[in-house]
């Protein structure tokens, strides 16, 4: 009977060992999940489209029914998607970005991927300073962009060629002059 009474203790001490490393590995991995959210992806590629490279032509309609063509024209390009935890973090400092740097409204676009009936609660704002266009995942203009990830921002000589790019605008040089 003792035989058995040690075996209990031993397995129940055993148990309690495994559920308190159970618990610290919880703990490193929301610390290291935090650590990845505040810095980004500073290592990944932004897009497939290497700096200097120019994306294929555009002609798409923004939510505001404008037809947005391009790259030509447009200074900066924004991609954003209503799935990403980190975008609605990224929204105000692109808006602060666009002001900061003068950037009209209309040499912008924001795109937001996702589902057209769930757009993203930032759109409102996203609008105050770019044309917006809603997209599904992988849509038209993230395929011609290559993007990899989100957010991600482009920014765009006149001739519509890769200057920069990024998954923080603030990280991002100014734009050139028009």
């Amino acid at each position: 009977m003792s035989i058995l009474v040690v075996a209990v203790v031993i397995v129940g001490v055993l148990c309690l060992t495994d559920l308190l490393l159970t618990f610290g590995i919880i703990r490193r991995l929301r610390e290291h999940t935090a650590l990845l959210s505040e810095q980004g992806h500073a290592d990944l590629p932004v897009t497939g489209l290497a700096v200097g490279e120019v994306p294929e032509p555009f002609a798409v309609p923004t939510t505001e029914e404008r037809l947005q063509t391009g790259p030509a024209g447009l200074r900066l390009v924004a991609f954003f998607s209503s799935s990403c935890s980190i975008c609605p973090k990224r929204v105000p400092s692109f808006t602060d970005y666009v002001l900061a740097n003068g950037i009209h409204r209309n040499d912008v676009l924001a795109v937001v991927l996702g589902a057209a009936d769930e757009p993203a609660p930032y759109l409102d704002q996203l609008r105050t300073v770019a044309q917006t266009r809603l997209e599904p995942e992988n849509g038209e203009l993230a395929r011609a962009f290559k993007v990899s990830g989100y957010p991600a921002f482009c920014l765009l000589d006149p001739d519509g060629a890769v200057l920069a790019s990024g998954y923080d605008p603030a990280a991002l040089p100014a734009p050139v002059a028009a």
